[in-house]
């Protein structure tokens, strides 16, 4: 009854929960290529939402970008496999830029799908090594400076928020940087992108900062030892040890240091608007633009939420769907972020949070950057619309009938003259043949405009 009672409750969601089960069936058909067919296929099994908007992409950039995420999915299943040894882990990190680049490389680690991946990824390796240099260059850089920087954070403990901000850089500021790089190298996006690091970064730090706040529990609760990113100098502020968050008696003050990271996040999204802005390419921009905003509805959702300490915490799938189908051009994106922002702000209480003062500024100054979008962008809509004469299909239509009758008319089509009363041979014959050249010229020009789609 969990998604019939989620209907129930929010009938708006039925149409886009339906229209995005029909994107990701599409997204399951696979190529015939073998290779190609099992990293779609094993995509769509780690992450459905990726798989989707990935098949968007332009096929230029699609296979590029399907190998990419699932490279840097395997090398994140080696660092998060807790079973594996550090003394196995930390040269496999070091080295895993070479693996790619390995026929025979496989492993046996991770779990379900994930451990699939790896007992399969020569076939993934594959794929990788017949992209183009450009794209093969970025993803093996990408990946060689992601496990260096995981190695480095595999025994060291994440303390202030420079090492915060450090590890969300290797492990998601870096993915930013390398689609960045794929942009600029596919010249579906200009050359600025190649090298971009500062916006870039910021992107993936806001995507793993609210994946880091959403997953505590999942985290600490890992076997065969606890996963902890959350920095020590926040949460030292509100108990003696981080697991002490997850339980009753610490709740409060858990929510309270949960808030405070999500305000350190939120820093994060006028420079996410700003990369938004600088995007061209209308698949390039759904690809970026969607997981951004499921990232502020996230953190929304989170915000004060002690269930975060308790369970699973997620926005639901019908309001997934809807952000998935309204992320078409940075209207939309602002407005999003805009809508989530103000949500988020109903619940900041700042005289029982000891941040509510700096995240009130924080949704603030991302507000008016919204604000500033919405307003740019809505004037530059007005203006295209001014300029477009094209009419509605339905009057079109309509035209094409009334002149397609006309044209009847004054070439004796069937029956026409006498079904209006009109004798078929009557009239000056030099009339008829000015009306004959008239309503051909009438017809052929609303034909054209009904085909062309615009006036001339």
């Amino acid at each position: 009854m969990g998604l019939i009672g989620t209907i129930l409750n929010h009938p708006g969601d039925l149409v886009p929960l339906v229209k995005v089960k029909m994107m990701a069936d599409r997204a399951k058909k696979l190529p015939k290529e073998p290779n190609l067919a099992y990293c779609y296929d094993v995509l769509n099994k780690v992450s459905r939402s990726f798989a989707i908007v990935i098949q968007q992409l332009d096929e230029e950039l699609r296979d590029a970008v399907c190998v990419f995420y699932l490279v840097l999915r395997a090398l994140d299943t080696v660092e998060d496999d807790m079973a594996i040894p550090i003394a196995e882990k930390l040269p496999d990190l070091y080295a895993f830029h070479e693996y790619i680049y390995d026929p025979e490389y496989r492993a046996e680690c991770g779990e379900k799908h994930y451990k699939d991946l790896m007992m399969n990824y020569p076939k993934v390796t594959a794929v990788f090594l017949g992209l183009k240099k450009p794209y093969r260059d970025v993803i093996a850089d990408i990946t060689k400076r992601m496990g260096h920087g995981m190695a480095k954070f595999i025994e060291k403990e994440v303390m202030d928020m420079a090492d915060f901000d450090e590890y969300c850089h290797y492990v998601a500021g870096l993915v930013g940087i390398g689609l960045s790089n794929l942009w600029g190298a596919s010249e579906m996006e200009s050359k600025e992108f190649i090298g971009e690091e500062k916006l870039s970064n910021a992107m993936g730090l806001f995507l793993q900062k609210t994946n880091i706040i959403r997953d505590y529990l999942e985290d600490i609760q890992e076997l065969p030892a606890p996963r902890m990113f959350w920095p020590r100098s926040v949460w030292s502020k509100y108990a003696k040890e981080l697991d002490d968050l997850q339980h009753e008696e610490n709740h409060d003050k858990a929510v309270q240091c949960m808030n405070e990271l999500i305000t350190n996040a939120l820093s994060h999204t006028t420079d996410c608007l700003k990369y938004m802005s600088r995007i061209k390419e209308p698949s390039i921009f759904r690809f970026c633009a969607i997981p951004q905003v499921m990232a502020i509805a996230t953190l929304s959702e989170c915000y004060g939420n002690v269930n975060v300490f308790k369970g699973v915490v997620k926005i639901r799938r019908g309001l997934s769907a809807r952000i998935m189908l309204k992320c078409n051009n940075m209207y939309e994106f602002a407005t999003g972020f805009k809508y989530f922002a103000n949500e988020l702000v109903h619940k900041v209480q700042p005289k029982k949070d000891p941040n509510g003062e700096e995240t009130l500024r924080r949704i603030e100054a991302l507000e008016a950057a919204c604000d500033k979008i919405i307003e740019t962008e809505s004037e530059r809509m007005r203006i295209a619309h001014a300029a477009d004469d094209s009419l509605p299909m339905s009057t079109k239509m309509l035209l094409w009938f009334m002149f397609g009758g006309y044209f009847s008319y004054a070439w004796r089509v069937g029956d026409v003259r006498e079904s209006l009363g009109v004798a078929r041979n009557a009239g000056d014959p030099r009339v008829d043949a000015f009306q004959k050249i008239l309503a051909t010229i009438c017809f052929l020009m609303i034909t054209l405009l009904v085909l062309i789609g615009k006036k001339r």
